[in-house]
């Protein structure tokens, strides 16, 4: 669903917030924005088909104290909640639920800077929260199924289009799809506290193909 143009950065879609990052109300003004894409409708639309149908509150913009606090991600009720970024991750156990499965995707607003950022991460959490619904065994302290996720979000959601490798200062052109989808399935998941560097790398391994080929709800990868 997403093109090949180059991320555009509106004035008016870049953020005021001080060192950088947005208000909490900037934030969210973009999630409503973010909202009406036709990627974010689509996922929501397989979402609400897959049983797990999210209301406009279901993505909730934050202030993120903790350093490396990128985005968190909901673990079904039942086991320990954490919420995971790309570098922390952080036990939490006391939080409302939406319709007793998931928790709210939370954006860190002083972390994004541009519509773009949070399409990005709204995307990326819907992907995620899919699988999530669609999966009824979807262990998130299992390696391997928290890689498969990882996979699946990387190659689908777009954080790995060419253009956006290029701003994050990788030049590689030939294979960088794969490598940069590697490479952050090995971030988040390290991240993971029930998931070593080791048990990481071998788990992404073992479910590449699988996963990295699986596109649903999408026909094929966007």
């Amino acid at each position: 669903m997403e093109g090949d143009s180059a991320p555009t950065i509106p004035a008016a879609d870049v953020s005021s917030g001080v060192n950088g990052g947005m208000t909490v109300k900037e934030c969210e003004q973009m999630i409503q924005k973010s909202l009406r894409t036709p990627m974010v409708k689509f996922l929501r639309e397989n979402l609400e088909k897959s049983g797990c149908a999210i209301g406009d509150k279901f993505i909730k913009a934050i202030y993120c104290k903790h350093e490396g606090q990128w985005r968190l991600r909901s673990w079904r009720r039942g086991k320990d909640l954490f919420f995971l970024s790309n570098e922390f991750a952080l036990k939490y156990s006391d939080c409302a639920n939406f319709e007793n499965l998931i928790l709210p995707i939370v954006v860190c607003s002083n972390h994004m800077n541009i519509q773009d950022e949070v399409n990005q991460v709204v995307i990326h959490e819907l992907i995620h929260a899919y699988d999530d619904c669609r999966a009824a065994n979807l262990d998130w302290t299992n390696c391997a199924h928290h890689a498969c996720s990882e996979i699946r979000s990387g190659h689908l959601s777009g954080d790995c289009h060419f253009k956006r490798e290029l701003l994050r200062g990788y030049l590689k052109v030939r294979g960088h799809g794969q490598e940069c989808v590697r490479r952050r399935v090995m971030k988040s998941v390290t991240a993971n506290p029930h998931c070593s560097e080791a048990a990481a790398k071998d788990a992404m391994e073992a479910v590449w193909d699988v996963c990295y080929n699986d596109t649903k709800p999408f026909d094929r990868a966007p």
